[in-house]
This record gives structure tokens, C-alpha cells and sequence, in this order.
């Protein structure tokens, strides 16, 4: 059981974090300001350092509650049960619905660097998540023999240079058919998909497309075909 001091510890640095993400609201997250976040939660500067030692410290809590927060999105949204089609589109959806619902929070993961600012390998874990959800789906379908376009030789098949150790790691590491040729094709898709979802929330969509859920959905439905998510074969 946590002590006293650790619940309030906790409780006060949940009320900065809060007061963080409304500035990023108003003022993004360029202008975040350690004092204003201090006058919004009636604490004078130096307390506020004794949580975060910087504008820094507190960016990375932010960014790594947001990648977490988006994480747990769309492992709720994957249904092991479902096809695999059914479980790429519903935690694709889920991400979308988490943008739009949190676009400012959305926007310091995706949206433009924050000058000075360099995110530590601290926020990789988090950033990873939804990663893992896809690419557990793409190692349960080539398990199931739902998944095309692989060498079919247990995924051992590397190209020297072109994709990291880490990705491996989260792209169906170990399921049979899934090499370095679904990996590229793999994180194409998860990259499109971040772009979409950037397209449509910074509004570059405008005058482009009439239907956005429609559009979403297409889009989800061809990025699984280029993964190579098909029906039983």
C-alpha cells in the first residue's frame, strides 16, 4: 500500500499534469510554461520544481501519458476472438476516435517538434504500444494462415540495413511468414494511418474528401489488404 505521502505525492503531480495539458490547449505545447501550470494549480514555482525539475520533465510525463493513454485505446478496442480484418479495423478505429477525442494531446505526439525539446528513450516503451497491438494481429493471422505476402520461412528472412532489431521486436517477431518484406509493408500502413489521422485532425482533409468516416474506413480496409490481411485460406 502506498503511504501518505506517496498518495499525495501522486494526487498533486495528477493536478500538475492536468493543469500541463489544458495549457496545451490554449498555448500548445511550444509556450507550456512551468509557472503558469504553477498558477493554475495555486502552488508557487519552486513546489512545482520539487515534481518537475523542468519544462522538460513535465513535456516527457505528458508525452508518455498520452502514448499510454493511446495504448490502452486500442489494446481495449482488440478482440483476439475476431478476425483479423475485424481486430485491424477496430483498433485502427480506436486510435482515430482517441485523436479526436484528445487532438491537443494527439498533437504534441504527432504534430510538430517542440523546439529545444528532445524526447529520451524514457517515451519509447509507451510509443510502442500501438505497434504491438498490430503487429500482434499480423503475428496471430500468419499463425492462422491469414496472412499473405511472406516468405513463409518462420520470418527469419532479413534484409541486411533496412529494418531495426526493435521493430522485429514488435512487427511478428517469430510468426511464421512474417519477414522483413511484411515489416516494410507493415509499417507503411502504421505510418499512413498516423497520417491520415493527422490529415483529417490538422484539417488538411478539407475540399478533399466529403464523407471523413467513410474515407477512414476505406482507408483502414486497404491498408490491411497491403499488410496482407485476407480470409482463410
Amino acid at each position: 500500500m502506498p503511504t501518505a505521502r506517496e498518495r499525495v505525492r501522486a494526487e498533486i503531480t495528477a493536478e500538475i499534469t492536468a493543469a500541463a495539458r489544458r495549457q496545451l490547449a490554449e498555448v500548445g505545447a511550444a509556450a507550456l510554461s512551468l509557472r503558469a501550470v504553477a498558477r493554475d494549480v495555486g502552488m508557487v514555482s519552486s513546489a512545482v520544481y520539487r515534481y518537475f525539475p523542468s519544462r522538460d520533465d513535465l513535456l516527457t510525463r505528458l508525452i508518455i501519458d498520452g502514448y499510454d493513454a493511446l495504448g490502452t485505446a486500442a489494446e481495449t478496442a482488440d478482440d483476439p476472438a475476431a478476425g483479423p480484418e475485424e481486430r485491424w479495423a477496430a483498433v485502427c478505429g480506436a486510435v482515430r476516435d482517441w485523436a479526436r477525442a484528445h487532438p491537443h494531446e494527439y498533437a504534441l505526439l504527432y504534430g510538430s517538434p517542440v523546439p529545444g525539446y528532445s524526447a529520451p528513450r524514457d517515451t519509447v516503451p509507451a510509443a510502442s504500444r500501438v505497434g504491438i497491438v498490430l503487429g500482434t494481429i499480423l503475428g496471430d493471422a500468419a499463425r492462422a494462415g491469414r496472412l499473405t505476402g511472406g516468405s513463409g520461412d518462420g520470418g527469419n528472412r532479413r534484409v541486411p540495413g533496412l529494418i531495426g532489431d526493435a521493430a522485429v521486436e514488435v512487427l511478428g517477431k517469430g510468426a511464421p511468414g512474417v519477414d522483413d518484406a511484411v515489416r516494410v509493408r507493415a509499417l507503411l500502413a502504421w505510418s499512413s494511418l498516423f497520417g491520415s489521422i493527422s490529415f483529417e485532425l490538422f484539417g488538411h482533409l478539407v475540399g478533399s474528401v466529403e464523407d471523413a468516416d467513410a474515407y477512414f474506413a476505406r482507408v483502414v480496409a486497404e491498408l490491411g489488404t497491403l499488410v496482407g490481411l485476407g480470409p482463410a485460406r
